[in-house]
């Protein structure tokens, strides 16, 4: 049975409170914006969901000055307490779970599964974030000079900005401004253009806790075109940090804008993600990690398996068992019983229709896959087949990462091949091995192995939890966020010195005396 957005339940549009016509701009209030007219429609069925009017230079000048203002009353609140507002905030996440989870899969596309998962990810970073509240640990430090104290201690640090890519339309936004609100800072959130209505609602759900202290702006919201109201946001020095989340080169453009001012960047760019199958992999394990790094919300995750780099003695296996694998996928509307559903638009289709063309051009062979795809009643959704296509790891078409269910099959001899060649492209973010033996795992975990933020052993490369700091090397920037102790990047360090003596003494044993 087919279906089609008329054909399935879309109440929980109404339950989160998007509209035919929505407001782009939140500040503690929704405005009346002044900027064009965006229509948001669904990868699925390629049908309207709703519009949104954008917010122009003069709008986000008042978002920003709110949040700024938000931010001077925020931070004077104990951590704790702010903890406890966000403990608030995780709960009411909870209660719209299943609507946001919908939301999330009908603008996005990913399947039920995996937007009910992205949302409890929000939740997840929210409950580590209130026990964090409890533990924003500073140093105490022993002086060089008799009866001094030292210590360090972490401050907010103002209004941050996130910039979120279309992927992952909630979780992102969590994970930095869960933990920015513990640390004494408000948000400025500009979304991505294709996945606008996901921030409405997220935005709509949590200010219910905090308009009621007068605080809705700690968590702003501003959509706009990026050439527009994004430029806004890298050159307005009342936000002294940019979470930037998209392509290498959207970052390296991020960096340079705020480098300018002297500003901070957390940047989560490209991938190019590998996993590493050795001979003595359990290789039904392996296989089905990396079907489903790299056929997962259609191969456009931060995470996604890119490449396969397979020792020779279990090439053929494997590769069979993967052609096995994906030939069960099924493909359609993702609010269906389905395993993929579609990319986020044409353009994106094409993007990987064309680096197909380019492994052809090379001389790789298209193993499976690799076409548009049109399911009953989703015909004019952005489908394509999930594709695997033996390559060369430095073919510029695979040292350039495509963002979709394109994955490529590398032979290696040994594990020091399996490194190298794992290494050798420019982006740094996640990285697996699988293999039965310790001392290959210890290898590739150690200093002179996989060189991302990243490197797993007998999981695959997506999937990461929320406990962990996230983030990769090289040209995926270098960011962290989520756990461990990327709360740290929301915060300005400061180092004191008490002295509780009667006397001055200089530190390095300087004598500076005037008698």
């Amino acid at each position: 049975m087919s279906m089609t957005a008329s054909s399935i339940d879309l109440s929980f549009l109404k339950e989160l409170g998007i509209a035919e016509m929505n407001s782009g701009a939140y500040c503690g209030e929704w405005l009346e914006c002044s900027g064009s007219v965006l229509d948001v429609t669904s990868p699925a069925t390629g049908e309207k969901i709703a519009s949104v009017k954008q917010a122009n230079a003069a709008d986000y000048e008042k978002v920003a000055a709110a949040a700024h203002a938000a931010f001077l009353k925020w931070r004077e609140l104990p951590a704790p307490l702010r903890g406890e507002y966000v403990r608030q905030i995780g709960e009411k996440m909870r209660e719209f779970k299943d609507q946001l989870g919908k939301l999330v899969t009908w603008e996005m596309g990913k399947i039920y599964q995996e937007g009910l998962g992205e949302v409890q990810e929000a939740i997840d970073i929210a409950d580590f974030a209130v026990g964090q509240s409890r533990m924003l640990y500073g140093l105490s430090m022993h002086s060089e000079r008799p009866q001094h104290a030292m210590r360090e201690q972490w401050h907010p640090l103002g209004v941050v900005g996130v910039i979120s890519a279309f992927n992952f339309p909630s979780a992102v936004w969590a994970w930095n401004s869960m933990l920015a609100m513990i640390c004494g800072d408000s948000t400025l959130w500009k979304p991505s253009s294709k996945t606008p209505l996901t921030a409405i609602a997220m935005t709509k759900v949590a200010v219910q806790v905090l308009e009621p202290l007068g605080l809705g702006a700690v968590l702003s919201l501003v959509i706009g075109r990026g050439s527009e109201v994004g430029e806004l946001v890298l050159g307005d020095k009342r936000v002294p940090l940019v979470s930037a989340t998209g392509s290498c080169s959207m970052g390296k453009h991020v960096a340079e804008k705020m480098a300018s001012r002297y500003g901070r960047t957390i940047l989560e760019l490209g991938g190019n993600n590998a996993v590493v199958v050795m001979e003595d992999a359990d290789l039904e394990m392996a296989s089905r990690a990396i079907m489903f790094g790299a056929v997962g919300t259609a191969g456009q995750r931060c995470t996604s398996t890119r490449r396969v780099l397979v020792q020779k003695g279990v090439r053929d296996k494997l590769v069979k068992r993967l052609l096995e694998l994906y030939g069960k996928v099924s493909i359609g509307n993702p609010l269906g019983d389905h395993l993929m559903g579609p990319m986020i638009d044409d353009g994106a289709v094409q993007d990987v229709l064309d680096s197909i063309a380019k492994v052809k051009e090379m001389g790789g062979e298209i193993l499976c896959g690799g076409e548009k795809y049109q399911p009953e009643g989703c015909e004019g959704g952005s489908y394509m087949t999930p594709c695997i296509a033996t390559a060369e790891n430095h073919w510029q078409v695979v040292q350039d990462e495509t963002f979709g269910p394109l994955l490529y099959i590398i032979e290696v001899d040994d594990l020091e091949d399996a490194i190298r060649v794992h290494n050798d492209v420019p982006q740094g973010l996640s990285s697996s091995i699988f293999t039965m033996n310790m001392r290959t795992a210890e290898r590739f975990l150690a200093a002179t192995g996989s060189d991302c933020g990243i490197a797993n052993v007998n999981i695959g490369t997506s999937g990461a939890e929320i406990g962990g700091a996230f983030g990769g090397e090289k040209e995926t920037g270098g960011g962290r966020e989520s756990g461990s102790d990327s709360w740290k990047a929301y915060c300005r360090r400061q180092t004191n010195t008490v002295n509780w003596s009667a006397e001055l003494p200089l530190a390095q044993g300087i004598t500076f005396d005037l008698d």
